[in-house]
């Protein structure tokens, strides 16, 4: 009798602490019912217990960010392996960016349920895939927590906030990296080398039926036949599944206060975005964007589901996307040119069979001028025209190699941290190299994410031979970083380190002149030099405003002398072709 008893007891008991268990793996998501998000504190100790219960799971960090606080990775990997380098030889990796805008935490809840469940067995364990997730990116931001500034959004009942710690937009960071939190994520990312990556969001923008809606890198852009795979296999396996589970999905609806069935364009990811950055790196990159007016519950749902749905494609591509990724580099470096720029090719277009409300403009009640108003008693599914196709509007001659003076050292820590191959002139060297002279650039009047940002830049090239010091730097384009090179040393590209600021200190000459002195200097550089006087003469005929001024004179006079110095407009990285 005696021995029953003991054997009930231990059975009550063992029942009570698997009940335990189970509830200590509950989410704040789960037990209020899809109402509230975890803070930072509690979804950094969730992933805590998750790694202490689970050898398949393990939770790191590799640096501070902005806020004081260490930015984590967690890894999931069933063989409980997590050296990457061995984990490559056999494995492609999946990294998912959560809590980015930590107002739109859906991510960040949806894939604690996702390492949860693959841990406990209630997901397939991926064969051929790690995954890893930054589980809130911007930490500040986390911490700043309240109800009101996500305006637009239906739910969580609390959330953070979009700037991180020093008000910095981080998915607008990617390639300036002024941000701890930037250069953190660039270690992970190098670190990780994933195959695939997911960055979670929710959108502003139009009313529509969809939950789900999709924003993948450009596939022009991303180029060949990795580009290629990701437009007609990957996105449309991914759309396909869904729908298998009763998901709807359509892309980003790239609208501001219109109505989309008027159509819309892609939105143009450049290297400043998330996607654009790995992209750089022949990474497939896509942000997910739940649709803000839809329950938070829903919205996180649907996120657990698309990333699954983004594991089963990847094992079942997961040879085809290691072999497009390899060949992808060698074919960059075997093209003569490379595009810097892109525009929508308005000749190519999609068809989209599109669920929406129908949208029609009435009269404010607040402004008695016309304001947009969805009626969402009358949805319709229309055919609407995407243009989801780019062509390149400025391209650049691919060089053998770039040349950057050691004093650039921002710029060379930079380079450094994305694993750029560099070499160090090891004496003083001259070398035939292309240079350029800014020709013109226009620069925003409002300051954007702590830059007055540049653009439209246009350059003058030249050869000459020029000597570098000892300790310079000669970076060779034949390696990973081919992309990552070209898109920020190239000033004309988009997200250059030029438009980027980097190099201001070029723009303001140094060294100018009184003009009473160089009046008489002028008149005997004039005197000595008959073809720029005719030049000037002719210059004086044809621009009115030039004739007008004194000060236009000399100064145009100056620019042509000898005493004019040339690091003025001089770009200071160099071309060796």
């Amino acid at each position: 009798m005696k021995t029953i008893v003991l054997f009930l007891l231990i059975g009550v008991t063992t029942i009570a602490q698997n009940k335990e268990t189970a509830a200590d793996f509950l989410t704040l998501f789960e037990k209020s019912n899809g109402l509230e998000t975890g803070t930072h504190q509690e979804v950094i100790a969730y992933y805590k217990l998750l790694a202490n219960t689970y050898p398949q799971i393990q939770l790191d960090s590799l640096g501070m960010t902005d806020s004081g606080k260490p930015l984590h990775m967690v890894t999931y990997n069933p063989d409980a392996v997590f050296d990457f380098e061995t984990i490559r030889k056999t494995k492609q990796t999946l990294l998912i960016n959560n809590g980015i805008h930590p107002g739109e935490p859906d991510g960040i809840d949806a894939t604690m349920l996702l390492f949860r469940d693959l841990a406990q067995g209630k997901i397939k364990s991926p064969q051929h895939t790690v995954l890893v997730t930054i589980p809130i990116y911007n930490v500040g931001g986390s911490l700043n927590r309240n109800s009101t500034t996500r305006t637009n959004q239906d739910g969580p009942k609390e959330y953070g906030f979009r700037g991180n710690a020093r008000n910095y937009d981080l998915n607008r960071d990617f390639i300036k990296a002024d941000t701890k939190n930037a250069r953190v994520f660039t270690q992970i990312y190098h670190l990780v080398q994933p195959a695939v990556f997911i960055d979670n969001h929710v959108s502003n923008g139009a009313d529509y039926q969809y939950t789900l809606t999709h924003l993948f890198t450009q596939h022009n852009k991303l180029g060949g036949d990795l580009g290629n795979y990701l437009h007609t296999e990957m996105m449309p396996s991914l759309e396909k599944n869904l729908a298998a589970k009763n998901w709807d999905i359509t892309p980003y609806v790239n609208v501001f206060n219109q109505v989309p069935e008027a159509g819309f364009s892609q939105f143009n990811d450049s290297p400043r975005y998330s996607t654009g950055y790995t992209a750089l790196f022949n990474t497939l990159g896509m942000m997910v964007e739940t649709h803000m007016l839809k329950p938070y519950k829903p919205r996180v749902e649907g996120t657990y589901e698309l990333m699954k749905s983004m594991l089963d494609v990847m094992e079942r591509d997961h040879k085809k996307i290691k072999d497009l990724r390899a060949n992808a580099l060698k074919k960059l470096q075997a093209s003569t040119s490379y595009a810097l720029a892109w525009t929508v090719d308005t000749t190519k277009s999609s068809t989209l069979k599109f669920k929406g409300y129908e949208g029609k403009m009435v009269p404010s009640e607040i402004t008695g001028n016309n304001r947009l108003f969805y009626d969402r008693t009358k949805p319709f599914t229309k055919d609407i025209a995407y243009q989801n196709y780019f062509k390149p509007s400025v391209e650049v001659t691919i060089p053998k190699a770039y040349i950057i003076p050691q004093g650039w050292w921002d710029v060379i820590e930079l380079l450094k941290l994305n694993k750029v191959q560099m070499e160090v002139l090891e004496k003083d060297t001259t070398i035939t190299v292309e240079s350029y002279k800014i020709d013109s650039y226009q620069t925003r009047n409002q300051a954007y994410e702590g830059h007055y940002q540049h653009y439209n830049t246009t350059i003058s090239p030249s050869k000459h031979n020029v000597t570098f010091k000892k300790g310079d730097y000669y970076i060779p384009t034949d390696q990973t970083a081919f992309r990552y090179l070209l898109e920020t040393l190239e000033p004309q590209a988009p997200d250059s380190f030029f438009n980027w600021n980097f190099f201001d200190t070029i723009l303001q000459q140094k060294e100018g002149f009184s003009p009473y002195v160089w009046e008489d200097m002028a008149a005997e550089l004039l005197k000595n030099n008959n073809d720029l006087k005719l030049e000037f003469e002719n210059k004086k005929k044809a621009d009115p405003e030039f004739a007008k001024s004194w000060y236009a004179q000399l100064d145009w006079l100056h620019k042509q002398s000898a005493n004019y110095e040339s690091a003025h407009l001089q770009y200071p990285v160099y071309r060796v072709m």
